[in-house]
């Protein structure tokens, strides 16, 4: 497994694959990224992985600084799940510059989420674009868990008319229901054991609703 930390290096690697599949991750590994490194290993000669905590997407009083950071623990799972590439470059590596050109998703980005959370999503895309275009790959895998995030990458791959497959993966739950989440560290026990019931809620909605339910 090769760990490159800049664009040149990477672009080298690359040049000597025929096809490539790409996995990006802001790191702090679980088995729901495992699981997206399983979907993309058939898929192409090689398999690349990124991490970077990328500050564009996240609020001024949002987590950036205390995101947990775990590099050692994250390349030794890669490297036992198979990837061939380790791309972990640095800020001045993907922002040698102020980003002053950046992708404006459309209205899509303020709902939900983005309602709450301002310019996150131009952060998401405006970076995936980059990575797209220092990496090259034929093919991206993104988890199900962050739905509106697939739904702005696919279409932008769409309108800008990128040579690029997206591949959506199924959500990896723990077993009581609970998605699988690099900020799950964050609850407390009581908040942990409390998280699971909305995802019982929802499931109860939906099967409700299917039986004929309309109130």
């Amino acid at each position: 497994m090769d760990v490159i930390h800049s664009v040149a290096a990477l672009r080298e690697r690359l040049q000597r694959e025929p096809n490539n599949v790409f996995v990006p991750t802001m790191g702090n590994l679980h088995a729901g990224h495992i699981q997206l490194i399983n979907i993309a290993k058939p898929r192409a000669e090689c398999t690349v992985v990124s991490i970077f905590v990328n500050r564009l997407q996240f609020g001024p009083r949002e987590d950036f600084e205390r995101y947990p950071r775990t590099f050692e623990a994250d390349c030794a799972k890669l490297r036992a799940a198979g990837v061939d590439v380790v791309f972990v470059p640095d800020e001045k590596e993907i922002y040698p510059e102020p980003q002053t050109y950046v992708v404006e998703p459309s209205d899509l980005q303020h709902i939900l989420d983005g309602a709450v959370r301002p310019g996150h999503f131009r952060g998401v895309a405006t970076v995936v674009l980059k990575l797209f275009n220092m990496v090259s790959p034929h093919s991206a895998i993104f988890g199900k868990k962050d739905y509106q995030q697939c739904l702005v990458l696919t279409n932008m791959v769409r309108q800008f008319a990128l040579p690029i497959e997206i591949i959506l993966a199924e959500t990896v739950r723990a077993e009581d229901g609970l998605a699988l989440s690099s900020r799950n560290s964050y609850l407390s026990p009581e908040e942990r054991r409390e998280a699971p019931r909305l995802y019982q809620v929802l499931k109860s909605a939906r099967d409700q609703l299917a039986a004929g339910a309309r109130d």
